[in-house]
């Protein structure tokens, strides 16, 4: 679960605790960065482990909240011959976590950070330690998505500055942490028909903010899309209201021929991430015909599995924008590898 969702969560929690990896060393389970909201009410959002660490940071939760104090905890998993973490868990890391009461500073750079992400920036986020690591204070700025190359929302980046304490023995923490977390990318699906239906729920639980977009009202319903957010209206009508930037992932499976066409003309000369068209061949090339090249085209849409029925192709589908997700974070476009794609000159291969 990424920062973007911790974010709108705790704003809804009245009392919740953060819990952030802020050390990691040899095998885990979860990158150094990454974070957890625990309630006090014993629900959990997000994880640091498989399983195996979050009762115990879940005990810690009520003093952290009465004493409103920033705590510590260690997992020491290297030991062969510890029977408590290293046999029982099998990761072999060690991990250090710092809970946060989600209070007063906390609460307001979340709020903050929250609304940077919806509207499409990234954010750095600073704890600067006081008093041999007892207190923190925040600090937090936007990051353009144009003017800097994202990292994994994710995998957050953690770049360790400052002077070390020499005091406190916290494991050889620095006094200043700064993490990079990005937004959620936008799936926009152009089609709300039932087999889109899956295409959003698996979507969303990949980490995507997912909007459907369709001109037919019977379609286009929080009954039907309970997860997306809605625009209702004709490719022309919807583009403005879209905004599509070089970020977005879009896929085409409204099964209307005209209005895809008419959306594609419309899209012709802006940024996005991926364009992805359900379809044979044929009515691909047929929909593409005397464009000028659009980029980042997959078409037919998804991973080549042998997918049958809706249920299989939305895997397919999920799998493709995970890969492509990943593979714009790292730089390695072989993640893509069993994928078909078109070319520039929209020759779409088939499954």
């Amino acid at each position: 679960m990424e920062m973007h969702d911790l974010c709108a969560i705790a704003a809804g929690e009245a009392r919740c605790v953060l819990a952030t990896a802020v050390k990691v060393e040899g095998h885990a389970y979860r990158k150094q960065g990454v974070s957890m909201l625990l309630t006090e009410d014993g629900r959990m959002y997000g994880s640091i482990s498989p399983g195996c660490l979050e009762s115990d940071l879940q005990a810690r939760v009520k003093r952290v909240l009465d004493t409103e104090h920033i705590a510590f905890a260690e997992y020491d998993m290297r030991p062969e011959d510890d029977l408590s973490w290293g046999e029982t868990i099998g990761c072999g890391g060690l991990v250090v976590v710092l809970l946060e009461p989600v209070c007063g500073e906390l609460r307001t750079v979340l709020t903050e950070m929250h609304a940077c992400f919806e509207s499409g920036s990234a954010a750095e986020l600073t704890r600067y330690f006081q008093n041999k690591h007892s207190r923190v204070q925040y600090g937090w700025n936007r990051v353009n998505p144009i003017d800097r190359k994202l990292e994994s929302a994710l995998c957050p980046s953690v770049v360790t500055k400052g002077k070390k304490s020499a005091e406190a023995e916290f494991w050889n923490l620095p006094v200043r942490i700064t993490a990079m977390y990005t937004p959620k990318p936008r799936l926009i699906i152009v089609g709300a028909g039932n087999d889109a239906i899956p295409v959003v729920r698996l979507a969303k639980a990949a980490g995507f903010r997912v909007i459907v977009a369709d001109w037919r009202e019977g379609l286009c319903t929080s009954e039907r899309f309970p997860d997306a957010h809605l625009v209702l209206g004709f490719p022309s009508e919807i583009m403005s209201v879209l905004d599509i930037h070089r970020g977005d992932y879009l896929i085409l499976m409204s099964h209307q021929f005209p209005r895809e066409r008419e959306f594609l003309e419309l899209l012709s000369g802006s940024e996005y991430a991926y364009l992805g068209i359900m379809g044979s061949k044929t009515r691909t090339a047929r929909l593409l015909n005397e464009l000028p090249p659009l980029p980042h085209l997959h078409s037919p849409v998804g991973l080549s599995i042998g997918a049958d029925g809706p249920e299989e192709i939305a895997i397919s589908i999920a799998a493709e924008l995970v890969a492509c997700k990943h593979a714009a974070s790292t730089g390695n476009w072989l993640a893509q590898r069993g994928s078909t794609h078109a070319t520039n000159r929209h020759s779409a291969c088939s499954r």
